[in-house]
C-alpha cells in the first residue's frame, strides 16, 4: 500500500525530494494534485510503500524539507 509522506508545492520541490529518496533506495511515486494547467504550481503528493514510511520521513528531515 502506498502512503503519502510529503506534500510538495511545485514540480521542482517534488523532483528534488523524489531524487533524494530514490538515491537511498526507496520506491517513490509522485502524484500531482490541483488544477493548474501548466503543472508547475501544482501541489504534489510524494508516496512511498507503507513499509518505508519511517525511513522516508527521516531522509526528508535530513535533507531539510
Amino acid at each position: 500500500m502506498w502512503t503519502v509522506v510529503y506534500m510538495a508545492q511545485g514540480k521542482d520541490m517534488a523532483t528534488k525530494i523524489q531524487q533524494a529518496l530514490e538515491e537511498h533506495g526507496i520506491l517513490v511515486k509522485v502524484k500531482p494534485i490541483g488544477k493548474d494547467g501548466s503543472g508547475k504550481d501544482n501541489c504534489y503528493e510524494i508516496l512511498v510503500p507503507a513499509a518505508e514510511v519511517e525511513e522516508a520521513h527521516n531522509i526528508i528531515i535530513d535533507i531539510e524539507f
